[in-house]
């Protein structure tokens, strides 16, 4: 029977070779990893990042206290006994930690990757399908947003030996950086869901964005599996650039795996014919969103293409019970909140006003900017007006870029519209509006900060329990 792999020296000094500098301390094997003292378990290889702001070297002794069983380290810690621990010298510790994480994946021999990308929808997608794939396999997953060239090599480490299936996103900037993450994860099922305007600042282009999210299905082998959603036209181009079997998705007639009928019940959830082959069946997923079909389609797909049975993946499908993005907060005010504050972008904008338009009760939106849109900055704020003017009775913006989104609301005849300077603002005048049975949208790129708008309305109406 084949020894499964140890993250002990051995491993590490095969793996690292000429990156590693000098080996200190006693041997012991490390069973995940991490870069945040804080999020260190017992077993953990910590790895002293230096960023911007911090250096994990400063946290390194902190690391070990908390049961970190090897550090890896580009100098010297003062005040770390280097009995406590192996420690791992190297040049660069981000280069060694992406060589470990990719010499750790190939050493899991049983283990087969998914990939996802797209620019909206990864973390659903990926939360959905490794919970479908769960009702067969032994499975794991990115945590929380750890989609790119740090997160990604984390997630590997973090890969037991035992495990069958890991579902990992895919995130870019830029081309080179998906094909980049494939190189270390090699992923044989590859899910691309959209292409849109996101980082459109760092990218240049949508061609550039569309050329990076298609580094996902070109680097899959031919005994792989790409699953395109064939509803977004940019998508399903990405079927000719790909040696894999291709399996799409979607709502067309040509889709492999489809949803027919799709009817929304508001905070009830949503229902579809999940068609593949020769099957179908009626689905009800308990989630409120029909925009989460895509999501759903793409699991499905998964787990159909990895020999699930097609009863099991539909049950599956009605189990879901959990959106890891969106949080709905019932105010003791009787007023409820869509809590949609961890980002924004036009796609993921555009999807929470879908829901927002099929919930009863009066609607209100607070909307802030959405960052990195580089030439269609102006544009896409200027859209996502006249689509909240089709949505909403109360728009509030925030921010500088949807000044314009205010206007065209307006423009589009939205009358109770104000754009204001500020959270604190923001969190004053939507408190003087908010009525018993309104349902409010709060959503804006991460660097508003509008979670805080939320907590201070928790705080000023209490939760209902």
């Amino acid at each position: 029977m084949r020894r499964p792999p140890q993250l002990d020296r051995a491993f590490v000094e095969a793996a690292l070779g000429g990156q590693l500098r000098t080996v200190a301390g006693p041997d012991r094997p490390a069973s995940g990893a991490a870069i945040d003292s804080r999020a260190v378990e017992s077993g953990d290889l910590f790895v002293a990042l230096r960023g911007e702001h911090h250096d994990g070297h400063d946290f390194a002794r902190d690391a070990v206290q908390r049961g970190a069983a090897a550090v890896l380290l580009e100098r010297p810690v003062a005040g770390l006994e280097e009995s406590q621990a192996a420690v791992y010298y190297v040049e660069d510790a981000l280069v060694a930690l992406q060589t470990l994480g990719a010499a750790w994946r190939r050493a899991l021999v049983g283990l087969e990757v998914v990939g996802i990308t797209g620019s909206v929808g990864k973390t659903t997608t990926r939360a959905f399908t490794a919970e479908l794939l769960a009702r067969r396999f032994r499975v794991q997953a990115t945590a929380g947003s750890f989609n790119n060239e740090i997160g990604v090599p984390l997630t590997l480490l973090q890969l037991r030996p035992e495990t069958e299936r890991a579902v990992i996103e895919m995130g870019m900037y830029t081309t080179g950086e998906i094909a980049q993450l494939c190189t270390w994860a090699q992923p044989r099922t590859g899910v691309v869901l959209n292409v849109g305007p996101v980082h459109m600042e760092r990218a240049g282009s949508i061609e550039a964005i569309v050329r990076a999210k298609r580094e996902l299905v070109e680097a899959l082998p031919a005994s792989g599996c790409a699953i395109l959603n064939t509803d977004d036209a940019r998508v399903a181009t990405m079927a000719s650039h790909t040696k894999a079997r291709v399996v799409a998705i979607g709502e067309s007639p040509e889709a492999d795996v489809r949803a027919d009928d799709v009817v929304g019940h508001g905070w009830s959830g949503f229902e579809f014919t999940l068609r593949y082959q020769q099957s179908a069946s009626r689905v009800r997923v308990q989630l409120p969103g029909r925009h989460l079909v895509t999501n759903a389609l793409a699991a499905a797909a998964v787990s159909l293409v990895e020999g699930i049975d097609f009863a099991q993946v539909a049950a599956g499908l009605e189990a879901l019970r959990d959106s890891p993005r969106m949080r709905v907060v019932a105010l003791a005010n009787g007023v409820t909140l869509l809590d949609d504050t961890y980002n924004a972008n036009p796609g993921s904008m555009a999807a929470a006003l879908g829901l927002l338009a099929d919930l009863p009760g009066r609607r209100v939106a607070l909307l802030g900017d959405m960052r990195e849109l580089g030439p269609v900055t102006s544009s896409e704020h200027r859209d996502l007006g006249r689509r909240a003017a089709a949505v909403v009775s109360v728009l509030l913006t925030v921010g500088e870029l949807t000044e314009e989104t205010a206007i065209a609301a307006r423009e589009a005849g939205l009358t109770d519209v104000h754009h204001l300077l500020g959270t604190d603002d923001a969190t004053q005048a939507l408190g003087q509006r908010l009525a018993a049975g309104d349902v409010v949208l709060i959503k804006g790129s991460r660097a508003l900060a509008l979670e805080r708008v939320v907590r201070s309305l928790e705080q000023s109406f209490g939760v209902a329990s």
